[in-house]
């Protein structure tokens, strides 16, 4: 353990010491260490898995509660700029001291478990949910659903955002196999509320299985555009009209936005919805590094830290709605981990130019190697930076009215090119 008055970066660095293995899948250790604080569980806890969309479908989620007088403890990952952004009580970063407070509870509980960063990091934050005795708890699943650290504990209810291919060396390398992970948050006679129309076998053979009340997008709960912009909710108990687009970026946040409603209806906050607290709450939501629109010195800078071929495909469809007069220049930094060639296919019809980096991760794909696959696949020429302030430089030099910069690959380019420019 730490001395007394060490800095939240030391806790931080020493925190990735504590297991062998960065990821070290499985529950038993987070349950042992959990038994151990016998913190008092919340009346309502809600749990978001899936391959994209989460942290929206989260913050959506903590705004609405909020708005309704409902107190939310929300836990995301990975961060965007500080570690504090992962653990938010009633939607305000967690200070130092809360979190380090927490860190050393949980310390003086472990004794010879091996945690990992995430592991150790779930369990503060519910040391720190606990502690504020906030209601709701809604928490980020960090990878997969099954043998994830937030899947600990037993949710009122979940929503699986969508599956897609991610995290393959953890997870399974087809749709299938990955799927399975994510069922892992299913419990019998528990709402789960799946995002996306196409649902995968396993899915379905999982929720049949456990007896899982499943409510699939189109069949169980849909949303419908109308002429005017505004959209239209059915959900299970209920229907809205003439809803507000979503403040973030992009038309297939209203696809996360009617999860987010038919999630809060099947987990007992239906009297919480209506017209107006939609559009009160929506409208007005941003999230850091999630189609990022950042005006600085004329340019306009797009950040999104989208990071699989998915992920991709919406930010390439996002790109293609919201057009510029002149240029789109990339800077794009990979982890080894991601299927970068797929990736890269889905943007490269969106991108004039671009600029390999080496991310600010061990795990980074380093820059030449990005820009060589970059070349190949877009047969045209990829600018290598040997550093980000130098990519930075690259994308601002030629720069002209009307062009944009994009910012995308990695929470680990994502975050760094916003401290970058001071925001």
């Amino acid at each position: 353990m730490l001395p007394d008055g060490a800095p939240m970066s030391d806790w931080l660095s020493w925190l990735e010491t504590c297991s062998p293995n960065e990821i070290d899948l499985g529950l038993e250790r987070v349950q042992a260490v959990l038994e151990r604080l016998g913190l008092e569980r919340p009346g309502h806890l809600l749990l978001v898995a899936g391959t994209n969309g989460k942290g929206s479908c989260v913050a959506m989620t903590q705004a609405l509660l909020l708005a309704s007088g409902v107190s939310v403890g929300a836990y995301t990952s990975p961060h965007v700029l500080r570690y504090n952004e992962r653990i938010a009580v009633n939607g305000t970063p967690a200070t130092d001291t809360d979190i380090i407070a927490a860190f050393e509870r949980v310390e003086a509980v472990r004794a010879d478990v091996p945690l990992t960063y995430f592991e150790y990091g779930t369990l503060a934050a519910m040391v720190v949910f606990a502690a504020a005795e906030v209601q709701a708890w809604v928490l980020e699943v960090g990878m997969g659903g099954r043998l994830d650290a937030t899947n600990v504990l037993d949710p009122t209810a979940a929503l699986i955002t969508n599956v897609s291919l991610d995290h393959c060396d953890w997870l399974g390398d087809d749709i299938e196999s990955i799927a399975v992970e994510k069922a892992g948050v299913m419990r019998k006679g528990m709402a789960v509320v799946f995002g996306a129309e196409q649902v995968p076998k396993a899915v379905l053979v999982r929720a049949a299985e456990l007896g899982a009340d499943l409510l699939v997008a189109g069949r169980d709960y849909a949303h419908a555009m109308n002429a005017d912009g505004t959209w239209n909710w059915r959900g299970r108990t209920q229907s809205l009209q003439a809803l507000q687009p979503p403040g973030l970026m992009g038309l297939f946040q209203i696809g996360n936005a009617a999860a987010v409603l038919s999630l809060l209806d099947v987990a007992g906050f239906t009297a919480l919805l209506s017209v107006a607290s939609v559009n009160a709450v929506l409208p007005a939501l941003s999230l850091t590094g999630r189609a990022q629109r950042v005006m600085m010195h004329g340019t306009e800078w797009l950040l999104d830290v989208a990071h699989n071929p998915a992920a991709a495909a919406v930010l390439a469809e996002t790109l293609q709605a919201n057009t510029v007069a002149g240029t789109t220049t990339a800077i794009i930094g990979m982890l080894d981990d991601k299927d970068a060639t797929g990736f890269i296919v889905a943007l490269r019809d969106q991108v004039e130019r671009w600029i390999a980096v080496t991310a600010d991760s061990p795990r980074a794909v380093p820059a030449d190697e990005l820009g060589r696959q970059i070349a190949n696949l877009c047969d045209r020429p990829c600018l290598v930076a040997d550093s980000l302030a130098s990519a930075m430089q690259f994308a601002r030099r030629d720069v002209a009215e009307n062009d944009r910069i994009l910012v995308t690959g990695s929470f680990f380019l994502v975050g760094p090119v916003l401290k970058q420019l001071g925001l």
